[in-house]
């Protein structure tokens, strides 16, 4: 297998701007790939075989990833995969024909502290109403983080408080969308590792693998996620077995480059800004990033 220039660690120059990007999840999401959409598109548009039959997110998250390929039809088929049942609930309500409701509900809603508290407080009486919670939980929380213990905002944009990241009209305006191309996309619950073995052996599908998680000895998934612990050797592991392509994302971390090269991988680190702003990197793993290096 090819394998050009294993450990370059010639960071790309070309910051993504966000703001050319478009915004279709309705998420503020910690670790969200917005920034990444570009060499996604790049990375697609890479491979031989065109279309792509099958789009695989195995931890979807906010899903830009999955929404961007369904939108602009760079596969014939997607399917998003998470396990928290809360952002689950958010998936499942729009792409199996509620994504209406919950657009309305949101336009519709009396944002007050009362009323944000009454929701955030109480056993959803279904699971529309559970992804409506979630969203709110969401917008209202600090960075977006809806982890237990997770703060709400307190001064905001301009003195706002929790509302400065509630865009009622935005939010609706991006679901409704969603459902435009929804029939396209298949949304499981679950665990991302079965599904990834139940398509590995098809040649024609892509995987993009960005595991909410962190290794290398880092903690920050613990209060970012629900769910942050995972197996990342077998996660390393099981991507060799893809016979088609895969692209994963992962902290700039020496662990995580000691799995990509017993694993022969090929690296490349491309630089990214936090949500505070700050300048950082992230590593790109997969057979060859070519195509990232000339970005």
């Amino acid at each position: 297998m090819l394998q050009p220039s294993l450990f370059d660690d010639t960071v790309s120059r070309k910051i993504i701007n966000v703001a050319s990007v478009p915004q279709r999840s309705p998420f503020r999401y910690p670790g969200g790939k917005t920034w990444l959409v570009p060499y996604i598109r790049r990375w697609i548009h890479s491979q031989i075989n065109q279309p792509v039959q099958e789009f695989v997110e195995p931890f979807a998250g906010g899903g830009i990833a999955s929404l961007t390929v369904a939108a602009e039809k760079l596969a014939n088929h997607v399917t998003m995969v998470e396990l928290d049942e809360n952002v689950a609930s958010v998936w499942t309500t729009i792409l199996n024909g509620q994504g209406n409701w919950l657009a309305d509900r949101i336009a519709r809603f009396e944002f007050t502290d009362t009323m944000v508290d009454f929701i955030l407080t109480h056993e959803p009486s279904s699971l529309r109403e559970r992804a409506f919670q979630t969203i709110l939980k969401n917008r209202v929380n600090h960075g977006g983080i809806m982890a237990n213990g997770a703060g709400r905002i307190r001064h905001g944009e301009n003195g706002k408080g929790m509302k400065s990241r509630w865009y009622p009209q935005t939010l609706k305006k991006r679901i409704l969308e969603i459902t435009k191309f929804a029939q396209s996309i298949a949304f499981i619950q679950g665990d991302g590792f079965p599904v990834i073995r139940e398509n590995a052996q098809n040649p024609q599908a892509l995987f993009f693998i960005d595991p909410p998680y962190t290794a290398d000895g880092k903690k920050a998934g613990t209060r970012l996620y629900k769910y942050s612990e995972i197996n990342h050797r077998e996660l390393f592991a099981l991507a060799s077995q893809i016979r088609g392509d895969f692209l994963m994302t992962y902290d700039n971390a020496e662990g995580v480059k000691a799995l990509a090269q017993e694993h022969g991988f090929d690296t490349h680190v491309i630089p990214m800004k936090n949500t505070h702003n700050a300048k950082m990197t992230e590593l790109l793993i997969g057979r060859s990033l070519d195509w990232a290096r000339a970005f």
